[in-house]
């Protein structure tokens, strides 16, 4: 008994955290934008799709190497000429070589694969908001959880105050033989019930408690109210056309829909030839040397139908991304359509609750009356009192998943990102770490200048 109060006490506690703890839902999304390792998980993977467009334009650049050769060479075995005889005999030599090579023509491959580089970035890029919608949700999830569960936790804790005093009620009833000793048994039974009730709702609160953290990055401390909900499409086919057009899937889909066309070129200038040029120039140690030029042309003629299986594989990727992308649209407008009536019943729902409380409490107030003159039954004072704490705990239901399945929608139609809810504090900027690197630099004042930038990311 003493552990229970003590649980009893702590729950209390939580729910009314000091005033100078207060979070607001905008700290919570921030936070979680701010601490998301899947964020930054999902940034360091567009990073990289960015240094793929500055190795694709580095192959259409020369290639210049140098190499520098030394060696020395001993003699142990004696040897005599018409002249002398000698032994251990020595020689030693040195030569550098630079080399520098260029692709001229390959069917046109180069560009190809500099542009299949740049939409993999934009593809990769839409793939990164998608990330940061699903952030921001799962926070605005747990934040609306942790209050939905302390209210329920109050809620639990009135109701079983209600059948504490149902129960002294019943004993005093009991003491003037009023009730039988069943009466007073039953109450016990209530108030076992609603402790273990309890129990479970201030479970349910420390498993909500642990979803904020990993969500948001820290504990909840005295959450306060919810904000006014975001302004929504104004019908459900006004949301569905926003999500054909901006929502991250379907945009990462068009992208790879154009990645899979530029394969297909690719594969044809397989076909073509490919020319390249070289410059090399070498000096030896003892003053000798030479430089050479050279071009040289190369036409597959016969490569056991390999080219052609090539390309046919690309046709078949592409005609894999186009059905992708059709199908992207059509789960993209069921999400918005289910999310869409998820609030509709939910909205429903709130008004059938409000009702429903309005009716079970005066059922509740009209049976304990009753009760009193003897009309009534402990029992149908605890079932009474039962359905009034269903119906109160479903309204709770009702309102948190109403005001999550706005975000939801929000989601559903792609605008669920820190830029479109106005937080107010510096987003991660896609661009700044491409323009940085995609005419792959290796100069140091770009290299500072990624410097710059690779120590405003760590932050």
């Amino acid at each position: 008994m003493r552990k229970f109060w003590a649980a009893l006490a702590v729950t209390s506690a939580l729910v009314a955290a000091p005033a100078v703890q207060a979070e607001t839902l905008a700290d919570a999304l921030i936070s979680a934008y701010k601490t998301s390792h899947l964020l930054d998980q999902n940034q360091a993977v567009l990073r990289a799709a960015d240094e793929d467009a500055a190795i694709a334009v580095a192959k259409l650049r020369p290639v210049v190497d140098f190499a520098a050769k030394a060696s020395w060479t001993k003699y142990d075995n004696s040897f005599v000429t018409s002249s002398f005889a000698t032994s251990n005999f020595e020689t030693s030599s040195a030569s550098a070589t630079l080399t520098a090579s260029v692709l001229i023509y390959a069917g046109g491959r180069g560009r190809l694969g500099v542009d299949v580089a740049r939409e993999s970035v934009l593809a990769t890029r839409a793939a990164l908001v998608n990330v940061e919608q699903q952030v921001l949700l799962s926070a605005v999830s747990a934040y609306v959880n942790v209050r939905l569960q302390a209210e329920i936790v109050a809620l639990r804790q009135s109701n079983m105050r209600l059948i504490s005093q149902e129960l002294r009620a019943a004993k005093d009833r009991f003491d003037v033989g009023e009730v039988t000793l069943t009466d007073v048994s039953l109450a016990d039974a209530a108030l076992a019930s609603a402790r273990a009730g309890l129990a479970t709702a201030q479970g349910n609160l420390q498993v909500a408690r642990e979803r904020y953290k990993a969500a948001i990055g820290h504990y909840p401390s005295n959450l306060q109210g919810l904000p006014k909900t975001p302004q929504l499409p104004k019908s459900q086919e006004a949301a569905r056309a926003i999500a054909v057009r901006n929502h991250p899937s379907v945009i990462q889909a068009q992208h790879e829909v154009k990645i899979s066309d530029l394969r297909v070129q690719i594969a044809k200038g397989g076909m073509l030839p490919t020319i390249s040029g070289s410059l090399s120039t070498t000096e030896q140690d003892t003053g000798l040397g030479n430089t050479s030029l050279g071009l040289s042309l190369t036409q597959p003629i016969y490569q056991g139908g390999e080219l052609s299986a090539l390309y046919r594989q690309s046709l078949a990727r592409k005609e894999i991304s186009t059905a992708a992308l059709h199908q992207t649209v059509v789960s993209v407008s069921e999400d918005v359509g289910n999310a869409w009536t998820n609030l509709s019943v939910a909205n429903a729902s709130i008004q059938a609750g409000s009702l429903q409380i309005t009716a079970t409490q005066k059922a509740f107030d009209g049976v304990r009356e009753e009760a009193k003159l003897g009309a009534r039954t402990t029992l149908d004072v605890l079932n009474a009192e039962q359905d009034l704490l269903d119906a109160r705990a479903g309204k709770l239901q009702s309102e948190a998943s109403r005001y999550v399945g706005v975000y939801q929608v929000l989601s559903a139609t792609g605008q669920l990102t820190a830029a479109r809810l106005n937080l107010g504090i510096a987003t991660f900027d896609p661009e700044a770490y491409y323009n940085a690197v995609k005419k792959a630099p290796a100069t140091s004042t770009q290299g500072k200048k990624l410097d710059r930038i690779m120590a405003k990311i760590k932050k």
